[in-house]
């Protein structure tokens, strides 16, 4: 029987491309996000059978309804990956983006996560994927808000996994940390090893596969961490 996943934020970047990856390799995938008219055009590009759920997850409550809800319509769910998510260069700190910032990165992607975490803990088993950021790792003057609701994701998810390890479950939580790569989170001069989003979806599904704790993408920016965590 096919694996059935949800891709939390697949109307753009990592997310669509990763629904494609996923639905290549046998999954029906559920796909989520805020413009309709994004899903529409990518579910016509798959093959294998999809869902679509227009969702905002900026309003939580009402996120976490329709996430229920688009699990009920697939008839259960192996695979949650939320992808969704904001950044902005705000040197100035102007307070509508630091705002919107933590809305998404942080409120709305602890009340998805809250929606699969139950739902895998009643049927004993799951997988959770967060696309975190190898910005959690430290923080930066141009994008504050950024970077810590990247570090809150990462450490949330750390929680997540001593929970399900507390409850001897099954369960895998995936933090993901790519590097740059080339979608419109992607700001700033001075960017390197900038991977295209069909690259990190791919390594992406690959560490999927390996039901690891932990990855970066690309691969070589565990370099990069790895000097981050030193200084």
């Amino acid at each position: 029987m096919n694996q059935k996943a949800i891709i939390i934020g697949a109307s753009s970047g990592i997310g669509k491309e990763l629904a494609k990856v996923l639905s290549n390799h046998g999954f029906i995938v559920g796909l989520t996000g805020r413009r309709i008219d994004l899903l529409i055009e990518l579910q016509s590009e798959i093959k294998n059978n999809s869902f679509i759920k227009q969702m905002d997850i900026s309003k939580p409550s009402k996120a976490m309804n329709l996430l229920d809800e688009l699990i009920e319509d697939m008839k259960g769910i192996d695979l949650i990956v939320i992808s969704a998510g904001v950044g902005f260069i705000n040197p100035e700190l102007e307070w509508h983006k630091e705002n919107d910032t933590i809305a998404i990165n942080v409120t709305g992607f602890t009340a998805m996560a809250n929606v699969a975490m139950k739902r895998f803990i009643s049927q004993k088993s799951g997988h959770l994927v967060g696309i975190s950021s190898i910005a959690a790792l430290t923080g930066d003057y141009e994008a504050p808000s950024y970077n810590a609701s990247k570090a809150f994701i990462s450490n949330y998810m750390e929680g997540l996994r001593k929970k399900v390890k507390q409850l001897k479950l099954p369960i895998t939580i995936t933090d993901v940390k790519p590097g740059f790569v080339d979608t419109a989170m992607a700001q700033g001069e001075k960017l390197f090893w900038v991977a295209s989003p069909q690259k990190a979806a791919k390594q992406i599904y690959q560490v999927i596969n390996k039901r690891k704790n932990h990855a970066y993408i690309t691969k070589r920016w565990r370099l990069i961490a790895w000097l981050l965590k030193i200084t």
